[in-house]
């Protein structure tokens, strides 16, 4: 009898998995079935439609969809300073080899063969939007002979690519002839010889950096690559992989790619005072009037910036191959289109994005170039947070830390320490206080600037000034000449610090982009900036305190820098 229950007891086992993996077959199946359904008919379906037949649609992936083959996927950018940052959580966005070279390069020069051809880099006449209006404070700024200081000459060690303009691209040369002409207005065909001046606006960008700015003052690339970022059809998104809070990357038409942060506050909520500066929302507006507040700084070490309208249906969900990301979207009770990810913090139904009904706000941050093409070196802030609820972080009980950190390298000798004062200085003006890490491109070495990336926990709280952001500088008591006269100059009526952000912002899509109460919070923190240095040169003297870096331009040695990697094997002279 014993024996018949456990023959029983087994073949019930055996049926129980039989089943269940018939149903994961099934699951695994339907997609596919839907996409040849989907196929046979040609019914357009309305937006207003779509969350009626939610459960009908599945992530495209095929031919049609509009996704670029795996061999296009390039692992050219990268956002963060993880080497595995532009890696989504569904495996078949992961690039096996992150950090071979050579892999890199060949997605590089196959994209170079197949790149857009003659279409233009300079927008149309909607351009003439971002262009500064005659006889405007801004454009009147960037006349000021503090913006017109020029570059020490750069050399091939000042470059992150070299790139020979004479050279141009031979498509015939291809190893992967899957490259077909669109035919349609805006795709990007094999088009003959491809010259430097043809390349996208992304990689132009990726061009242009050198050892003493991330893009020249008045490079018309980057207007036309902040139009991209609003006009370039999406083509996948995926979700970002680290991070505590739900990230996008976004690849475009011409294979570009950027950092979406979506909407989480409106415009005139302040952050809660009960909130610790590291459980904080990343605010997509921030990120937007960080970059234009860099720019007017003169700094201009943030990536471009632009805030863009995106159909949450159509521009997320229907191009997704993240499977993740794709099983968090749902119909809210108001019948407005949400999800929510997958992060550490605010990634739940109860935290859930939602459009109106899918139509959300978010900021696009264009990407730096690959790791595995331009590294990047991470360093730990000197003045970071403890990031906890009760300890305090060394600099906050020993007002002697300066003095340690400068016989720290690389703290110790060139201008990185000025940098960090120029960085504090720029996060005191936002309210940021999540700035734990900073990146330098490693070609460089230490004589060369911080990159500015993730300002989303800025502009936070318009009615308080965390004065304990200015710490590194009220203890070190440096600044550069340049910053200091800027800093002078931006504290005028004439070029006042909030009218010139105010006009700025404008240009942007989403505009307006601040409300008037952060805006005259930075007048009245770039006043407090003025006062602490002061401050420090009544108790140390000028001299000790101001840097003069406008004297002569500063060569630096290079002799460590690595060779440039090269941009095209297969080339031809004209």
């Amino acid at each position: 009898m014993k024996m018949i229950l456990f023959r029983k007891f087994r073949v019930l086992i055996l049926m129980v998995f039989l089943i269940a993996c018939s149903m994961h077959i099934m699951i695994d199946l339907l997609p596919k079935l839907e996409r040849r359904s989907n196929a046979a008919c040609s019914c357009p379906h309305r937006p207003s439609e779509e969350p009626q037949n939610w459960g009908k649609h599945r992530p495209r992936s095929g031919p049609d969809s509009g996704w670029p083959n795996k061999h296009t996927l390039r692992i050219l950018q990268d956002f963060s300073n993880e080497p595995s940052s532009n890696l989504s959580s569904h495996s078949l966005e992961k690039i096996t080899a992150a950090g071979d070279k050579t892999e890199a390069l060949k997605r590089l020069e196959h994209f170079a063969q197949n790149s857009e051809g003659k279409k233009q880099f300079i927008g149309d006449a909607n351009r003439s939007k971002n262009v500064p209006v005659k006889g405007s404070r801004l454009s009147a700024l960037y006349e000021h002979h503090l913006y017109k200081r020029p570059l020490p000459t750069l050399t091939d060690e000042d470059t992150l690519f070299n790139v020979n303009t004479d050279i141009r691209f031979d498509p015939k040369a291809a190893e992967n002839q899957e490259w077909h002409t669109q035919g349609k207005e805006g795709e990007y065909t094999q088009n003959g010889e491809l010259s430097a001046d043809a390349y996208p606006n992304w990689l132009r960008f990726h061009i242009g950096i050198n050892r003493y700015e991330l893009y020249s003052r008045h490079n018309p690339v980057i207007d036309a690559m902040l139009k991209d970022l609003v006009s370039q059809r999406i083509t996948s998104v995926a979700m970002k992989s680290g991070g505590t809070q739900l990230k996008l990357i976004m690849t475009f038409q011409n294979y570009g790619q950027a950092l979406f942060k979506p909407m989480k506050q409106t415009r005139e909520q302040e952050t809660p005072p009960d909130f610790f500066y590291f459980s904080d929302f990343e605010r997509h507006n921030a990120e937007i009037a960080a970059y234009h507040l860099d720019r007017i700084l003169d700094f201009r070490r943030v990536p471009p910036v632009a805030g863009r309208l995106v159909n949450m249906t159509k521009e997320i969900r229907d191009v997704t191959r993240d499977k993740k990301l794709w099983r968090t979207f749902f119909i809210s009770p108001a019948n407005n289109v949400c999800f929510y990810g997958e992060c550490s913090y605010y990634c739940s139904t109860e935290h859930a994005l939602c459009g109106k009904p899918d139509q959300i706000e978010g900021s696009l941050a264009a990407f730096l170039p690959d790791l595995a093409l331009a590294k990047r070196k991470t360093w730990r802030n000197p003045w970071r947070r403890s990031y906890h609820k009760r300890k305090k972080a060394e600099w906050e009980v020993d007002p002697d830390y300066c003095e340690e950190v400068k016989q720290t390298p690389p703290y110790d000798s060139g201008t990185r320490l000025l940098d960090i004062i120029d960085m504090t200085i720029f996060d005191f003006l936002m309210g940021n206080m999540d700035r734990h890490h900073y990146e330098t491109f490693e070609k460089f070495g230490n004589e060369t600037f911080i990159i500015h990336l993730d300002n989303g926990r800025g502009f936070g709280k318009h009615s308080h000034d965390e004065v304990s952001i200015l710490v590194p500088l009220s203890q070190c008591c440096r600044v550069k000449k340049s910053t200091h006269l800027r800093l002078q100059l931006l504290a005028k009526e004439e070029y006042k610090l909030s009218t010139l952000m105010e006009e700025s912002l404008r240009r942007d899509r989403l505009a307006p982009i601040l409300i008037r109460p952060h805006l005259d919070a930075m007048d009245r923190r770039l006043r407090l900036v003025l006062q602490v240095l002061s401050d420090c040169i009544e108790k140390e003297g000028y001299a000790n305190v101001v840097e003069d870096d406008l004297s002569e331009p500063q060569q630096t040695a290079a002799a460590a820098a690595a060779p440039a990697a090269p941009l095209a094997p297969a080339t031809h002279r004209r």
